[in-house]
């Protein structure tokens, strides 16, 4: 039951890594009302392959409540799609830094969002290249 949870170390909140993702390196795909913007984190900070975020514009979804209902689909949709990506991660990759940005206009519906991020995380592994090591 542990592997559907959403531990502290898979968290990103390291200031520096988030505004790492929007330089130049980075890396995205998109599958609407989705975008997943990743990069390699400099230093490992835990034992999670991925450390994650969520962000919803505020321009577009006006009240805080809004913004925390997107939020906390988004999170549900990762949670439960979470074993399945861990399962294709080689064991020894880079740790990522992801951040998923809400790009539709509309609140959704869970249904929605699980698919998109289905989709999404397919797509992310036709796109993802892990660093390799030639030791």
């Amino acid at each position: 039951m542990a592997a559907f949870g959403f531990q502290r170390g898979e968290r990103l909140k390291s200031r520096k890594e988030i505004e790492r993702l929007f330089k130049p390196g980075s890396q995205a795909c998109t599958q609407y009302p989705l975008r997943l913007v990743w990069r390699p984190m400099e230093n490992r900070r835990s034992a999670y392959p991925v450390q994650m975020t969520v962000s919803v514009s505020k321009k577009r979804f006006k009240h805080a409540v809004d913004r925390n209902r997107v939020k906390r689909l988004i999170r549900e949709a990762y949670r439960l799609n979470k074993p399945a990506l861990y399962e294709q991660f080689p064991e020894e990759a880079d740790q990522l830094a992801w951040m998923i940005i809400f790009i539709g206009k509309e609140l959704p519906e869970y249904k929605r969002v699980d698919k998109a991020m289905k989709k999404l995380l397919r797509k992310f592994f036709r796109q993802y290249q892990p660093a390799s090591t030639n030791d």
